[in-house]
């Protein structure tokens, strides 16, 4: 698919695209990326539900938050623009907020879908994350091709040049922002994925070195009624490398979440 710019609406400081009718579906990006990443989703799930892809803030057209920012900041910011409950759906940093959404505003979660989540880095992982993120000055346009060998390997595709672009393009210090937490945070309580009140589903890739099955699967087995789905031949742009399989998926479950 082309993955074009689309017009956006602003509630409180931050952008989103939004379509189509029906219960509401929120989808967050990760670091580095904006709503477009979502588009094979928002063309796929908007005859069944309204869909809204949030700019994460300091990405696309959303504003920045104070370099005080912690995770909650961000999870709070984007609960703020929320007018009624809703599916979330995070991918990466994403799923992180998704989760602390979940954790923390049960309210306004009517389910939560993690992709491509982190959960309790070896030793190696929390370094090589760290090593990145204190590497990022906040001024300059970071290169972006260390990130999409992790994510895509070396084969060209539209997928990885559509990354390349939102990367080459995002803020500096809103990407520093963003990274930094993500590098310092661990994945979700056990108390809270123990206390989830919602339907919760956690998917990653077989081949996916840092969001790994593990994780996933460890997750689900905390959460009371948390289920995992491993992709076999993903790594970790599954929304966007394997949209196919992941629309039906988020439809299916956001379809019981809302029954």
């Amino acid at each position: 698919m082309t993955w074009k710019t689309r017009p956006r609406s602003n509630a409180q400081g931050l952008a989103a695209i939004t379509v189509g009718k029906g219960p509401k579906m929120l989808l967050v990006h990760g670091v580095g990326l904006q709503g477009e990443a979502w588009g094979a989703q928002l063309d796929a799930l908007a005859d069944s539900f309204r869909v809204t892809a949030m700019d994460m803030p300091g990405h696309g057209a959303s504003r920045c938050l104070p370099t005080t920012a912690v995770l909650a900041d961000y999870t709070d910011a984007i609960v703020a623009a929320l007018d009624t409950p809703a599916v979330v759906v995070g991918h990466s940093f994403g799923a992180m907020i998704a989760l602390d959404m979940a954790i923390r505003y049960p309210e306004q979660v009517a389910g939560v879908a993690a992709l491509n989540a982190i959960y309790r880095r070896d030793e190696d992982a929390k370094a090589g994350v760290r090593a990145r993120a204190n590497s990022l000055d906040g001024v300059s346009i970071v290169d972006p091709t260390a990130a999409l060998e992790r994510w895509f390997g070396s084969d060209p595709s539209p997928e990885r040049d559509a990354c390349r672009d939102w990367l080459c393009a995002v803020d500096p210090e809103g990407y520093r922002r963003a990274y930094t937490v993500f590098a310092h945070e661990d994945g979700p309580s056990d108390q809270g994925l123990q206390g989830l009140r919602c339907p919760a589903l956690f998917v990653t890739g077989g081949r996916e070195s840092n969001s790994t099955p593990l994780m996933s699967t460890a997750m689900a087995a905390l959460a009371p009624q948390g289920k995992a789905e491993i992709f076999p031949s993903a790594a970790h742009m599954l929304p966007m490398t394997h949209a196919p399989q992941v629309n039906v998926i988020l439809a299916q479950f956001a379809q019981r979440a809302f029954s």
